[in-house]
């Protein structure tokens, strides 16, 4: 029995049975098209189609959204997302398309969100009926997120904006965006206002997505643009210029660091890996495996001692962050309560790029062979995932950012000049 089992209430224990039976019995049918590696890599229909079915069978089962009211669409349950996380995972069922809803949108609708507006939003949100995205960066406020300038003027009883958003993944499928921007241009932080808008309603008309292609040839980030998008106040979260208040809520937990374990949090990333997302999480059996496949010299990287350290070391690393992360679920444990959920999204982004790069060590020469190729070694997958992982040190605050932040909120240094 492993730890987290032993912790369980006998509450906890039940439903942990119930989602081992209901995983073990549900029939999935297999994907039509090759799944990306992540959901922020979603670029066809027919990938969110059938992800997204795939987390309606989940929410109907009652496998998410169990800590949420059920006023809210929730289950209404205590402690409960990390063990579904959990065994979605073990089930290595594949991930849950709606990430930024599940992890960011969420939790902060449900904190700072009016009684009406959270119980119209999140069911459908946690359903994947209705997709959703994050609009924070902007050309001019990537690590400088206080100086976003998209504006909205209040024009008789809506909210009228106007600017232009970048990095925003998922935007070319989402329903919903959570909008940080200005409402007032004299004041930096105070100035600032947190939306939820729709924004697939208005494609064409007040709101143009353009899709960004990226190395890897993929296109999970967007440009949006608003050209005098009307909304109502009913979607403004808290008060005028409550906005960078209300944007920590959403950064804690993209960074792992809030109140609520969703299906992007709490050791799961998205709810369940299947098997493409431990390429990189997790993955030291898929680069032990691939250093026995490797040819070197006539015979196999993993007859290469410097390769067995590296892969060891790589071990050691990951089973390190995972029992971190474990031991920062032990209330009172840790000198400070946010030093190993904030370490966590520095900690396991660099992992993942590590990995990457071990990966295309072993490979050697083939590691240029792409996805595309029938000789690519593991399909191509590892140079994808090296690739792939530059946008996750920079997402959510890039390892600069986040080192910062533990330096000087957890530790208590000096600010840096």
């Amino acid at each position: 029995m492993s730890e987290d089992r032993k912790k369980d209430t006998p509450e906890q224990a039940e439903f942990r049975a119930y989602c081992k039976d209901w995983l073990a019995s549900h029939v999935q049918e297999a994907p039509p098209v090759r799944l990306p590696q992540s959901a922020i890599e979603i670029m066809h229909t027919p990938q969110m189609d059938y992800l997204r079915k795939w987390q309606g069978e989940a929410y109907a089962a009652g496998l998410i959204g169990c800590d949420y009211p059920v006023a809210e669409g929730g289950g209404g349950r205590t402690g409960c997302q990390l063990i579904a996380n959990q065994e979605m995972q073990a089930a290595n069922k594949p991930f849950l398309p709606n990430i930024l809803g599940l992890g960011m949108a969420a939790p902060t609708i449900h904190i700072h969100g009016k009684q009406g507006i959270r119980e119209k939003l999140l069911p459908r949100l946690f359903s994947c009926e209705d997709v959703w995205c994050q609009g924070f960066s902007e050309p001019g406020a990537g690590s400088d997120l206080a100086n976003v300038q998209t504006f909205a003027e209040k024009k008789g009883d809506k909210w009228v904006i106007n600017g232009h958003k970048v990095w925003t993944s998922l935007a070319h499928f989402a329903d919903w965006m959570i909008l940080l921007l200005r409402t007032d241009k004299t004041d930096k932080y105070d100035g600032l206002s947190y939306f939820v808008v729709p924004i697939k309603s208005e494609l064409g008309k007040s709101v143009e997505v353009r899709p960004l292609i990226k190395i890897t040839g993929e296109t999970g980030f967007n440009e949006v643009f608003f050209d005098n998008l009307e909304v109502s106040e009913d979607y403004l979260l808290e008060d005028l210029g409550k906005g960078w208040q209300v944007a920590q809520t959403t950064l804690l937990h993209e960074r792992g660091a809030g109140p609520f374990v969703t299906p992007s949090s709490g050791g799961a990333t998205s709810g369940g890996s299947g098997a493409k997302e431990g390429l990189h999480v997790g993955g030291a059996h898929s680069l032990i495996n691939l250093a026995k496949s490797s040819a070197r010299n006539g015979r196999t990287a993993a007859d290469d001692p410097v390769i067995r350290d590296k892969i060891m070391e790589m071990i050691i690393r990951q089973e390190g962050s995972k029992q971190g992360a474990r031991r920062g679920r032990v209330e009172g444990l840790c000198d400070h309560p946010m030093r190993i959920p904030l370490q966590s999204k520095l900690v396991m982004s660099e992992i993942r790029q590590d990995a990457g790069a071990l990966a295309m060590e072993i490979e050697g020469a083939a590691s240029s062979l792409y996805i595309n190729d029938d000789n690519a070694p593991a399909g191509g997958e590892w140079p994808l995932a090296y690739m792939n992982s530059y946008g996750v040190t920079i997402a959510a605050g890039t390892s600069e950012i986040q080192r910062n932040i533990l330096g000087e909120r957890v530790l208590g240094m000096a600010k840096s000049k």
